[in-house]
C-alpha cells in the first residue's frame, strides 16, 4: 500500500517528531516491505533513470505486473483440501487436519529470515525463480504423490512459496525511482489481487459449469505455474535492492575515497593526516546495526506499539483461520463445492474494505484500541457462528465478512507504522512482525492442532479460535478505557482541547493491502 501521510502529526507527539527528522510519506503495503515515496534520489546520484531511459523502466514495471497476474492464476488452489480428502486422494480429514496441514506453519517459519535476507542480497530475481521452482513442485506432488509423506513435502514448498513473496513486492521499487513509489505500488499488486481474483472465477467455473475433475483442475494448475517460472526467468535483474548492495555500495565509495585520499597524502604529505576509521566504529556505523537499535524506539511509542502488536496477534487468528476453513466446509458440506466462488467474493470484498480504509478520517491515537476492539468483537461473533452453524452457506457468509474485516485495518495499521520509519527501518519491522506472528502461530498449532499435541479437530480448532479472539477483544477494550479516560481526563487541562485538536489522519485509496496471500490449501490471505 502507499498512503499520503497527510495528517500524520495527529498520531505522534512533538517529542517523537525531534526523534524522526525525516518522516516519509507513503508506504507500500507489503507486510514484509514498506517503502517510502518521500525519499528522492540523491542530487549526487544524477537524473533518475526514468528520465534517461523512460521506454526501458515502462516495459520492465509492465512486465513484472504480467508475471504477477499470470502467478498467481491457479484455479486448482480453492480446491486443494477437498481433492485431499475426496476419493481421488484419499486421504481422511485427521491426516489433512492434524499432520499435512501444520507443515505449512513450520515450513513458513523456518525460511521466512533467509527468504527476507536472500532476497534483497541476491536483488529478488533468484528467489523468484525459487519461487517459480517451488510452485511447480507443489503442483507435481499434488498430481503424482500418494503418501502422506509426500503431501507433507508440498506443504512444506508452499511454505518456500509463500516466504519468496517478499521479492516480488519489493522488486519493483527497484526499477523505479522513489517518486514513483505509490504510483508502481499500485500497478503491481493489483495485478495480483486481479490475478487471484480471476484464478477462483475460473476454478469455480471449471468445477461448476465444465463439472472436470479435481486432477483435471490441477493439470491445468500446473500448466499455469509452469508458465509462470518461464517469465521469473525473463525478468530484468536489478542493479539495487534495499539494503545489502547499497551499503556494499557505500563501503566501495568509502574505501575508494581513503584510496584517493592516500595518494593525495603520498603527493603532499601532512603532518597530521587523520587515520581512516577503523572496522569496529564502521560496523558500529553501519545501517544495519543503525536500524536494529533504532527498533527499541519503536515499543516506545504507544500508536507504534499497539499497531505492532495488532500485526503479530490478530494475523496470526485471521492466518489460523485461514488455514483450516476449507476443512471446515468439507466437514459441513462436502457435496457441493464453491470454494472458488467464495474466494473470490472474500478478495473482492477485501478489496473494497481496503479502498474504503483510505478514506477513514479519525483521530487515531484516541480511537485506534476501541476501533481495533470492535472488529475483533465481530471477528469473534463470525468464529463462533462458524463453530455452531450447520449451514454452509452461514460458514461462507460468515468468513467472507471475516476476512473484510481484517482487509479493513490492514492498510491503517501499514500506515500508522510506516509514516514515522524510513523505508529501511520500515521493512525490518513489517519483517519482525511478521516473523513473531509466525512462531505464535506455530506453537498455536504445535499445542492444539498437531498430532504431537493436543491434536483437536476442525471443530474444536474454531472454537479455540473464537476464544483466542474473545480474550484479544476485551484486551483492546480495557485498552480503549484507558487511553479514553486519560485523554477526557487531560483535556479540561488543555483548555477543552479547543486548541489541541489533532488533524484527523487520511489514509488515500490503495491496491496494495487488498491483495490476497494464496495459501496452500486453497485459502487467500493478505500477508
Amino acid at each position: 500500500m502507499v498512503a499520503d501521510d497527510t495528517a500524520g502529526s495527529g498520531d505522534r507527539s512533538d517529542g517523537e517528531k525531534e526523534m524522526d527528522p525525516k518522516l516519509p510519506a507513503s508506504e507500500d503495503g507489503d507486510v514484509d516491505m514498506a517503502v517510502s515515496a518521500s525519499e528522492g534520489p540523491s542530487p549526487s546520484e544524477g537524473p533518475p533513470e526514468e528520465v534517461r531511459e523512460p521506454r526501458k523502466w515502462k516495459w520492465a514495471v509492465i512486465f513484472l505486473c504480467f508475471y504477477g497476474f499470470m502467478s498467481s492464476i491457479k484455479p486448482g488452489e480453492p480446491f486443494i483440501t477437498p481433492y485431499l480428502l475426496s476419493s481421488e486422494k484419499n486421504f481422511t480429514r485427521v491426516q489433512v487436519t492434524n499432520e499435512i496441514t501444520p507443515v505449512l506453519t513450520y515450513s513458513y517459519m523456518v525460511v521466512l529470515v533467509p527468504a527476507f535476507l536472500l532476497t534483497d542480497l541476491l536483488r529478488y530475481k533468484p528467489v523468484l525463480i525459487i519461487q517459480g521452482v517451488s510452485q511447480v513442485v507443489i503442483w507435481l506432488i499434488l498430481l503424482l504423490g500418494t503418501t502422506l509423506l509426500e503431501m507433507q513435502f508440498m506443504e512444506f514448498f508452499y511454505g518456500i512459496t509463500m516466504a519468496c513473496r517478499v521479492a516480488y513486492s519489493s522488486y519493483i521499487f527497484s526499477l523505479v525511482s522513489p517518486v514513483l513509489y505509490q504510483r508502481v505500488a499500485g500497478y503491481s499488486r493489483s495485478s495480483v489481487l486481479l490475478g487471484v481474483f480471476t484464478s477462483s472465477v475460473v476454478g469455480q467455473l471449471c468445477m461448476s459449469l465444465g463439472n472436470i475433475s479435481f486432477y483435471t483442475l490441477n493439470a491445468i494448475s500446473l500448466g499455469f505455474v509452469s508458465f509462470g517460472l518461464v517469465l521469473s526467468l525473463c525478468l530484468p535483474w536489478p542493479k539495487r535492492s534495499l539494503f545489502f548492495n547499497r551499503m556494499w555500495n557505500q563501503e566501495q565509495r568509502e574505501l575508494a575515497a581513503v584510496a584517493t585520499k592516500s595518494e593525495l597524502d603520498k603527493i603532499n604529505p601532512t603532518p597530521s593526516s587523520a587515520a581512516p576509521p577503523c572496522t569496529a566504529s564502521r560496523w558500529k556505523d553501519s545501517v544495519m546495526v543503525q536500524m536494529l537499535l533504532e527498533v527499541r524506539n519503536v515499543v516506545r511509542r504507544p500508536n507504534l506499539r499497539l499497531w505492532s502488536l495488532w500485526w503479530v496477534f490478530n494475523s496470526t487468528g485471521y492466518y489460523l483461520v485461514l488455514f483450516y476453513v476449507h476443512i471446515l466446509w468439507n466437514k459441513v458440506e462436502n457435496k457441493h463445492v464453491y470454494n472458488g466462488g467464495v474466494e473470490a467474493a472474500s478478495t473482492l470484498l477485501s478489496a473494497v474494505t481496503s479502498f474504503i480504509a483510505g478514506y477513514v478520517k479519525i483521530r487515531w491515537n484516541v480511537w485506534s484500541e476501541l476501533v481495533i476492539g470492535v472488529i475483533t468483537a465481530l471477528q469473534a461473533g463470525l468464529l463462533l457462528l462458524m463453530y455452531t452453524t450447520n449451514s454452509i452457506w452461514a460458514c461462507y457468509i460468515s468468513y467472507v465478512l471475516f476476512r473484510g474485516f481484517y482487509q479493513f485495518l490492514v492498510p491503517i495499521a501499514t500506515f500508522q507504522i510506516a509514516s514515522s520509519l524510513t523505508k529501511e527501518l520500515c521493512a525490518l519491522v513489517f519483517g519482525i512482525n511478521t516473523f513473531l506472528g509466525t512462531i505464535l502461530k506455530s506453537i498455536i498449532i504445535l499445542i492444539f492442532v498437531d498430532k504431537r499435541g493436543l491434536a483437536f479437530d476442525v471443530h474444536a480448532q474454531f472454537l479455540v479460535y473464537f476464544i483466542y479472539f474473545t480474550i484479544l477483544t476485551f484486551i483492546y477494550f480495557v485498552c480503549a478505557a484507558v487511553v479514553l479516560i486519560g485523554h477526557y481526563r487531560n483535556k479540561p487541562m488543555e483548555g477543552g482541547g479547543t486548541n489541541e485538536q489533532a488533524t484527523p489522519t487520511e489514509l488515500h485509496p490503495v491496491a496494495a493491502n487488498s491483495v490476497a496471500e494464496t495459501l496452500s490449501n486453497g485459502k487467500n490471505g493478505n500477508a
